[in-house]
């Protein structure tokens, strides 16, 4: 797969754009005034693989409480601002290793000079966020709604005024929650500038609707070569959008390492519990660490053709009536009854992790 090459550009420790990865992200829902609550979820987040948090910062004391927040921080935070320029000149001055505005709504001229000012001072880059419930009221006009054309042309007004100041560190995002106009906005600005994208479906819904529609929209992009960083974002728990995130960048072999299961979708010939298989061992595979090389579990319902068609899988177990096989790398090692299956299987894969840790 192809990836669009864009400018490299440093968010604290992480390198973005160029040739480095796809970058998973995600933002706090804490009150950002709560130090501990804040920095104890971006703790989790980043334990979990997330690289680059956002934080809301809505007032002074929000933006007076970054210093300690981005001093601890395990990940590059990204501060959120809208509207007042001096918020922005404070979360700089309290360490965040990136800003989330846009220029055009931070007011006069003079003002986004001041930020930029500052921004140049520590090598800040800038996130310009068009979305398109937040696009300028000409541009609806003009166009009769939102539309991905007004929204690239929105980002590429707010680019302008950071160009004109002669800032190039920036990186830019184009979100809706209507997936084919979020894709064709950043098939389009794609085309227009060399700046990394931030790829997301916005407001896409609770965990159940919002996987579809980021995995449709992300997915696309990305498998197009079009992103740089990503957020999946669900309404809830952000610790429910890093799993999903990875899980996009492995389909795609963007992201190496974890546990990939693969499961048939039952048939006539299923004659074991293969839902609670399934199920059992994905929960058991999300209590182990995250291996560095990925590693593909199969849970087949059919003795007939369960390890032919998961035959690439690492490791797997193909059901029988009430007895199943259980293999590894294609080829069959035992037959056992259904209830010792999982637990054959699950320290299969520990030993090899074991071993392979060891080498």
């Amino acid at each position: 797969m192809k990836r669009r090459i864009t400018r490299e550009v440093k968010i604290g420790s992480v390198a973005i754009g160029g040739s480095n990865p796809v970058v998973i992200q995600s933002m706090t829902n804490t009150d950002t005034r709560d130090v501990q609550a804040t920095l104890n979820q971006i703790r989790h987040l980043a334990g979990i693989g997330c690289e680059i948090i956002r934080i809301a910062v809505l007032n002074e004391q929000a933006a007076l409480a970054l210093k300690d927040i981005c001093s601890l921080s395990p990940i590059p935070v990204v501060a959120d601002i809208h509207f007042d320029y001096r918020l922005a000149l404070k979360a700089v001055a309290n360490g965040v290793h990136g800003l989330r505005i846009n220029p055009g709504n931070i007011g006069e001229r003079w003002k986004v000079q001041e930020v930029i000012n500052a921004v140049r001072e520590r090598n800040i880059p800038i996130r310009i966020g068009v979305n398109t419930g937040s696009l300028e009221k000409e541009i609806l006009e003009k166009y009769g709604g939102p539309t991905a054309e007004g929204m690239v042309e929105s980002a590429l007004g707010h680019v302008g005024i950071l160009e004109q100041e002669n800032y190039h560190h920036i990186k830019i995002s184009l979100k809706s929650s209507h997936v084919p106009l979020m894709i064709d906005a950043y098939r389009m600005i794609a085309h227009r500038v060399d700046y990394p994208l931030h790829v997301g479906v916005t407001e896409a819904g609770t965990v159940r609707s919002g996987v579809v529609k980021s995995a449709i929209g992300i997915g696309t992009l990305l498998a197009e070569g079009i992103g740089d960083t990503i957020r999946v974002s669900l309404t809830g728990d952000p610790a429910a959008e890093i799993p999903v995130a990875q899980q996009i960048l492995r389909v795609l072999d963007l992201k190496k390492g974890g546990f990939e299961l693969i499961s048939c979708p039952t048939c006539g010939r299923t004659q074991v519990d293969l839902v609670h298989l399934a199920e059992e061992v994905e929960q058991r595979l999300e209590a182990l660490p995250a291996p560095s090389k990925s590693v593909s579990i199969a849970v087949m319902g059919c003795v007939v053709n369960g390890p032919g068609e998961a035959r690439e899988a690492d490791f797997g177990i193909a059901g029988g009536k009430g007895r199943g096989l259980l293999f590894a790398r294609g080829e069959v090692i035992a037959q056992l009854p259904e209830d010792e299956l999982v637990p054959a299987l699950m320290e299969k894969i520990e030993d090899d992790l074991s071993l392979s840790e060891k080498h």
